[in-house]
């Protein structure tokens, strides 16, 4: 299984530009729910937690906290990654690399596994409550299956 960081820096090898870090959060966040869907295991296995501004991969955060764009990860190895989640994260991008930070951002704010996270909470209210990887498996699945 790779590593939440192995896909953080395929993506960004992928853009070859830097991008938002909330753009690097939430295509991580779309990845671990397709390889839920398509593949039936996580690609990675680190928490997603439901914040404010969606689904944020702690991992990732603690390392480019402070920083708005990153063009580059050293702490992972894109080459660690198999075949099967090369596919997976290329299909993911092709689909949601032309939105921005902010409208990766918004859609995932309609979805269920943020807003079963969040329920209960106020709007903007701050929280480490976790994105279930069954919730992204149901939904994802049902998205897949549509």
């Amino acid at each position: 299984m790779a590593n939440v960081h192995d896909v953080a820096a395929y993506i960004l090898e992928y853009f070859k530009n830097p991008i938002t870090t909330m753009k690097l959060q939430k295509l991580c966040y779309y990845s671990q729910g397709w390889s839920l869907a398509w593949d039936e295991e996580p690609l990675f296995d680190s928490k997603i937690q439901a914040w404010a501004n969606g689904p944020v991969v702690y991992d990732l955060f603690d390392l480019h906290r402070g920083t708005y764009t990153v063009s580059s990860w050293t702490h992972g190895d894109p080459s660690a990654l198999s075949s099967d989640e090369v596919d997976t994260i290329d299909a993911v991008l092709e689909h949601y690399g032309k939105l921005t930070g902010q409208q990766l951002s918004d859609l995932t704010h309609s979805e269920r596994p943020w807003l079963e996270a969040r329920e209960g909470l106020p709007v903007g209210a701050s929280s480490q409550k976790e994105v279930s990887t069954d919730s992204m498996q149901d939904f994802f699945s049902a998205l897949a299956n549509a």
